[in-house]
């Protein structure tokens, strides 16, 4: 029987653990190694990262204490206690995150020409330009809603920008309250003034200022024949969180909708950032109006809404951006490129179909670094396209905009194949672009389902049936990250290409598992939760524990998004205990205390943050010296591994598997990205003692050298 090595005083805090990966990304803002327009991009992920846990996980916690509910954390904390912590640790993060911005960032910009500007700082031509702009593109779409016994206190939406206005009546003498709100999903949260007007002697590139301060300065206009007295600026997080009963898909479609509207004009209040100034008297209608509690409001010296810092990244000014990554076609598949043999770059006798190429040797990709369109895309492209491909059948969870490969998927299905998507739906805050997505191949052909009931589809996967003499074989990607061309860009992402008739034969069970009544419970080489995953990871973490206690080597190394689930740190607490080697990657939420003398002193775990978000998950064993890795959907999360169909592949290849561990090698020897945990749950970032090695550079370098 495994001790219960899992206590209170074992167990970090999930919430908390969360704010110090989140701190981990506001110091990669604050480095001064980070280029100044990639510390704007870390400080806005930072505030929106902060957003969507306020919507989910604070409102989730605040929910508890409204109910009642009294059961504690892992770590021993009730949802008040959790609250309570959660606020004292992020007051001095928010405190950071402003003082960086207005003492640091906005100030070096200057030196490269990039002015951010307040109204008042503006010259005389600039204001006049800015007025002249507020009339002709602003004015026209603002509604100012009053306050009064005849106009209650309006709805303020989720995440948006807001002024509290005070107005004098001349007639009455009377102080009136009035919002207005800030027009920012049509409009630029920075407004770019011409460069002409400026009386700077070094002309600056860009002159910026920010849309409310244009409004706030303008406000007589929209209150003529009163005196506009004072302004502040606030802004509103709601419950976001769509609380969905088991119900069969056609009824959940209609659910979500009704969800998302209910979203849209947003749940509860769970925070209020104000402007630092604004007096009691205005506080107080708001948090009357809103119904919010003092440990809601969050006083903010500075810009409200930081996230929409994303917009300073596309300032073309390169020399303070990280340099451009284009990301390079595989080797292997460069003769299987239908644009080059279209553009004639490839001669016919050149080119190569890429399933003749993936029936030769299994691929691992590595995204961004491997491009997503000339692989992933590529293939479903050709699948389409060839004559011989009888069927194609997908898990889609996060798909872009402008998706390619939803494309390709209606065509197939135009050109007379079998074609399955299988649309998740419930992909928090993608529900409404998913919902588009599966009406759009609805329409169009493709057979959409959504899932098994009861669990949300995380796995990603496609599968390709081709007739090849008188017999079906398979084709398929298993992968780590989203079918995304646009985060393909930007997350660090696993796949397999291969056409392994054992794991072929898995998929096809899987789907059927996905879309039928199938309550397939084995698998020959995948493991898939909620089936098999749990049990799989935990037999191959007791395995190395087995050959310890034998007296044979045991190491485990493991890269992962979140390592949060009890029974699996209890595990490994063991495996520390009897002797096995454990090396961690973990990028966000850690809840193991690592290096804790008679519970932990084998294990180290590190976490990279870097101008790539690291999204792939590995998980290796060295078996005594026979050595097994895979790659797959999952972290080592409770709703990973028992409420989400994901699935696990092993990499049985031995050079892939050996590119595999000489990547895991990397990222543990990474001494710029790389932040080490330490004994207490805190984290320090790693300092190059000689020669910097960042693994994100050295992959890029290695790229492109081949």
């Amino acid at each position: 029987m495994t001790k219960n090595k899992t206590t209170e005083n074992n167990y970090i805090n999930r919430e908390l653990s969360w704010i110090e990966f989140n701190k981990r990304v506001l110091l990669e803002a604050t480095d001064v190694r980070t280029p100044l327009l990639e510390q704007a991009k870390f400080s806005a992920i930072f505030s929106n990262n902060l957003d969507e846990f306020f919507m989910v996980r604070v409102a989730s916690l605040k929910s508890q204490v409204e109910a009642g509910v009294s059961k504690k954390s892992e770590d021993g904390l009730s949802p008040k206690e959790q609250l309570k912590n959660i606020r004292v640790h992020l007051i001095p993060l928010i405190k950071q995150q402003q003082e960086h911005f207005l003492t640091n960032l906005k100030v070096k910009l200057v030196d490269h020409k990039v002015h951010i500007m307040d109204y008042q700082d503006l010259n005389y031509r600039q204001k006049v330009w800015i007025d002249n702009y507020f009339k002709t593109a602003i004015f026209p779409v603002l509604t100012p809603l009053g306050v009064d016994p005849a106009h209650p206190f309006p709805f303020v939406s989720s995440l948006s920008l807001n002024i509290a206005v005070l107005i004098h009546e001349f007639d009455t003498g009377q102080k009136q309250f009035a919002r207005i709100k800030i027009p920012q999903k049509t409009m630029e949260r920075f407004i770019t003034v011409p460069k002409d007007l400026s009386e700077i002697e070094s002309e600056p590139l860009y002159t910026l200022i920010p849309i409310e301060q244009v409004v706030a300065y303008n406000l007589h206009l929209l209150f003529p024949g009163m005196e506009v007295q004072e302004h502040y600026f606030f802004r509103v997080t709601r419950d976001a969180d769509l609380e969905l009963r088991d119900i069969e898909a056609d009824d959940l479609m209609s659910a979500l909708e009704q969800g998302l509207r209910k979203r849209r004009m947003g749940g509860e209040v769970v925070r209020l950032e104000v402007s630092d100034d604004m007096p009691i008297e205005i506080l107080d209608l708001l948090m009357d109006g809103m119904a919010v509690q003092d440990d809601d409001l969050y006083r903010i010296k500075g810009l409200l809404g930081l996230d929409e810092l994303f917009e300073l990244t596309s300032i073309d000014l390169s020399h303070i951006k990280y340099p451009p990554l284009s990301g390079k076609t595989p080797q292997i598949l460069r003769p299987s490129q239908q644009d080059l043999l279209d553009e004639g770059v490839l001669k016919q006798e050149e080119f190569k179909s890429i399933f003749s190429i993936i029936r030769r040797k299994d691929l691992l990709l590595h995204h961004p670094y491997d491009l997503f369109t000339t692989s992933i895309e590529e293939f479903i492209n050709q699948s389409a396209n060839d004559p011989l491909v009888m069927g194609i059948k997908m898990t889609l969870y996060r798909v872009s905009k402008d998706s390619k490969i939803i494309n390709a998927l209606i065509r197939a299905a135009e050109n007379g194949k079998q074609v399955m998507a299988l649309v998740e739906l419930k992909a928090r805050f993608d529900e409404d672009n998913n919902i588009q997505w599966a009406r759009h191949l609805e329409q169009s052909g493709v057979h959409v389902v959504y899932g098994v009931l009861g669990l949300k589809t995380h796995t990603k996967i496609a599968l390709v049936i081709r007739k090849e003499k008188n017999r079906l074989r398979s084709y398929f990607h298993i992968g780590t990250g989203n079918y995304n061309s646009k985060t393909s860009k930007s997350y660090t992402d696993l796949g397999l290409l291969s056409a392994k008739p054992e794991l072929g034969q898995d998929l096809v069970e899987l789907f059927n598992y996905l879309t039928g009544f199938s309550k397939q419970q084995v698998f020959r080489k995948l493991l898939v939760a909620p089936v098999s995953l749990r049990s799989g990871m935990e037999s191959l973490i007791v395995r190395e524990i087995k050959h310890v206690k034998a007296g044979k080597e045991g190491h485990i190394r493991a890269k992962m998004n979140s390592l949060v689930d009890p029974a699996i740190i209890n595990l490994l607490y063991e495996a520390s205990d009897a002797g096995v080697k454990i090396e961690l990657i973990v990028r966000g939420m850690c809840c193991l205390y690592p290096g804790r003398k008679g519970l932990s002193e084998n294990i180290r775990v590190i976490s990279i943050i870097g101008r790539f978000l690291e999204h792939s998950r590995v998980f290796w064993f060295s078996n005594d010296g026979n050595p097994e890795a895979y790659i797959g959907s999952a972290d080592w999360m409770r709703r990973n591994l028992d409420r989400r169909v994901e699935a696990v592949t092993p990499i049985e290849d031995p050079i892939l598997r050996k590119e595999l561990e000489d990547l895991l090698e990397l990222y543990l020897n990474d001494n710029r990205g790389s932040w080490e945990m330490k004994s207490n749950g805190s984290f320090i970032q790693n300092k190059p003692n000689g020669e910097e090695r960042c693994s994100q550079n050295q992959l890029i370098d290695i790229w492109c050298k081949r």
